[in-house]
C-alpha cells in the first residue's frame, strides 16, 4: 500500500515553471473496412517504437454472475493463437528487446508492445493474429481461472488495505441501477467458479473484434510503411456482430455513509474517504483532478503538510480523482490515510475532514491553484517523451473525449480552472452527503 501511495504521488511529477507549453502531438487516425480504428503519431527522435491495442471491453460490460471476465480475457490474450505457440508471445517481444503487458479497467483492456523501431512489424503480426485467431481451449481457461484467482488471493485477499479499493470503493454506485460501476474489475471467487469455456469463447466473439478495438502506433516509425502492415495484418479480419449499450444511472449526493472495515493484513489503521464524482468528459472533471493534486499529492500538498507533518496523525496520505483509470461513467475522488502508531482511526478521520472541510470554507488561493497546474503539465510533458504513455494518452482521448486529437486540446480544459471553479466544484461534490468513509481497523479488530 505504501509503495501504492508513493508511485501515486510521483506520477505528478514535480512542480514545473508556468512558462513550460506542451508540443503539439502529430495525429493521424483512419478506420478500416473492418471498423478496426487506427492511430499514428510518428516521432522520429528516438529509435523506439510503441503498438498500443484498446478493445471497448472491461468491467462494464460483465453481466451479472459473471464478473472477472475482462480481466480473465486479459491473461487468456497470451495463451496463443493460430501461429503463436502458448506463452510465446512475450518470448518473441522479449527476444526482440521489447517488453509487452496489459491490463483491465472499467471501460477498457489493453495490450501494448514496446519495442525498438525495426521491429513494428513483430508487434502488429502478434497483435493481429490474436485478434484474428486466439485459442480458446478447455485447458487454457482453467489455467489462466487458477492464475486469476491466484492474483485475487495476492493482490486482494492477502495484501492490507488492498480489499477496501478494490472491493469497498465499488459501493459508491448503487448495483440495482449502475451494475456496470458497482462490482470489482478483478471479479469474484463464486463468479470465476462458476465460469464455462463456453462463456469465455462467447465474450470473445462479442467483444475481441476489429470494430471494438483501436490501434495506435507511436514513437519512430514511416507512417505508409505502417499503413500498408496494418492493412496486411488486420485488414482480413471480420467484424463482429454490434453490442449491447451499457446502462448506468448514476447517484450522487445520497447521504454519508460511514463504514467500519477490519483487515486482519492491515498493521495499522486507516481511513479510505471516496467522493462521487462525473465521467472524464464532464466539465467539471479538470478541477477535480486539480483539488485532488492541491489536497494530497507531494509533500506540500494540505492533508500531508497539515495530518502528516504538523499533527503527526499519519504516516502517509495520498489523494487523487480519475482512479485507478479514467471512466465514461461516474469516477471517483478518493483520499486514503494510514495512521501513525497510536493514533485512533477516529481522530485521523476527523483531521482529515476538517482539512477538507477547510477547503470547502477557504477555497484556493491563486498561487495553490497555480502550483497545481504546473504540476500537471509537468506530467503531461514526461508523458509525451516515452512512446508507451504517450500511445495510452492518445487512447484516453479517443474513448474518453471521443476524438484522439483531443489529446493536444485537454490540458486546455485544465489549464482554464479558476480559483471560482474550484470552490465551486468542491463544494458540488466533496461534501460528506456525496461521501462514502470506510473505517480501517488494524488485525482486525472491531
Amino acid at each position: 500500500m505504501h509503495r501504492w501511495l508513493v508511485s501515486a504521488a510521483f506520477c505528478i511529477g514535480p512542480v514545473a515553471a508556468s512558462a513550460q507549453v506542451l508540443p503539439k502531438i502529430p495525429i493521424e487516425s483512419y478506420s478500416l473496412p473492418n471498423g478496426l480504428k487506427v492511430i499514428l503519431s510518428p516521432d522520429r527522435s528516438t529509435q523506439v517504437v510503441t503498438v498500443d491495442v484498446w478493445y471497448d471491453v472491461g468491467s462494464r460490460n460483465e453481466a451479472r454472475g459473471r464478473t472477472g471476465f475482462a480481466h480473465l480475457f486479459e491473461h487468456m490474450m497470451f495463451q496463443g493463437s493460430a501461429n503463436v505457440k502458448k506463452g510465446e508471445h512475450f518470448a518473441l517481444i522479449e527476444r526482440a528487446g521489447g517488453n509487452t503487458n496489459g491490463s483491465t479497467a472499467e471501460d477498457r483492456t489493453n495490450y501494448y508492445q514496446m519495442l525498438p523501431s525495426n521491429r513494428l512489424n513483430l508487434g502488429l503480426w502478434l497483435e493481429a493474429d490474436r485478434m484474428r485467431s486466439l485459442t480458446v481451449s478447455d485447458s487454457n481457461f482453467r489455467n489462466q481461472r487458477e492464475a486469476v484467482k491466484e492474483e485475487r488471493r495476492l493482490r486482494v485477499e492477502n495484501a492490507p488495505y488492498a480489499a477496501v479499493i478494490f472491493e469497498g470503493l465499488f459501493s459508491l454506485q448503487d448495483s440495482t441501477t449502475c451494475f456496470p460501476y458497482a462490482h470489482s474489475s478483478i471479479g469474484s471467487m463464486a463468479d470465476l467458479d462458476a465460469a464455462r469455456v463456453e462463456d469465455v469463447q462467447a465474450f470473445f466473439n462479442l467483444h475481441y473484434a476489429p470494430n471494438n478495438a483501436t490501434l495506435v502506433v507511436t514513437g519512430d516509425f514511416d507512417p505508409p510503411t505502417a499503413r500498408a502492415m496494418i492493412e496486411e495484418y488486420f485488414g482480413t479480419i471480420p467484424r463482429g456482430r454490434d453490442r449491447p449499450a451499457v446502462e448506468c444511472t448514476p447517484r450522487f449526493s445520497p447521504g454519508l455513509v460511514r463504514r467500519p472495515w477490519p483487515d486482519p493484513k492491515a498493521t495499522l489503521p486507516a481511513v479510505f474517504v471516496a467522493y462521487r464524482t462525473p465521467p472524464y468528459s464532464d466539465p467539471d472533471h479538470p478541477a477535480l483532478v486539480l483539488l485532488g493534486n492541491i489536497l494530497g499529492q507531494g509533500e506540500s500538498s494540505r492533508l500531508n503538510r497539515s495530518v502528516v507533518r504538523d499533527q503527526r496523525l499519519a504516516q502517509g496520505i495520498f489523494a487523487g480523482a480519475n482512479l485507478p483509470s479514467p471512466r465514461r461513467g461516474p469516477g471517483v475522488l478518493f483520499l486514503a490515510a494510514i495512521a501513525n502508531q497510536g493514533v485512533a482511526v477516529d481522530s485521523l478521520d476527523h483531521a482529515v475532514r476538517r482539512e477538507v472541510d477547510r477547503l470547502l470554507t477557504e477555497g484556493v488561493p491563486q498561487a495553490e491553484l497555480e502550483k497545481a497546474k504546473n504540476a500537471f503539465v509537468t506530467g503531461r510533458i514526461q508523458q509525451q517523451q516515452i512512446s508507451l504513455f504517450l500511445a495510452e494518452a492518445i487512447q484516453e482521448a479517443n474513448m474518453f473525449l471521443g476524438d484522439p486529437n483531443q489529446v493536444n486540446a485537454d490540458p486546455g480544459r485544465f489549464l482554464a480552472v479558476t480559483t471560482a471553479d474550484l470552490k465551486r466544484v468542491a463544494a458540488k461534490y466533496l461534501t460528506p452527503d456525496n461521501a462514502l468513509v470506510f473505517l480501517v481497523t488494524a488485525g482486525g479488530a472491531q
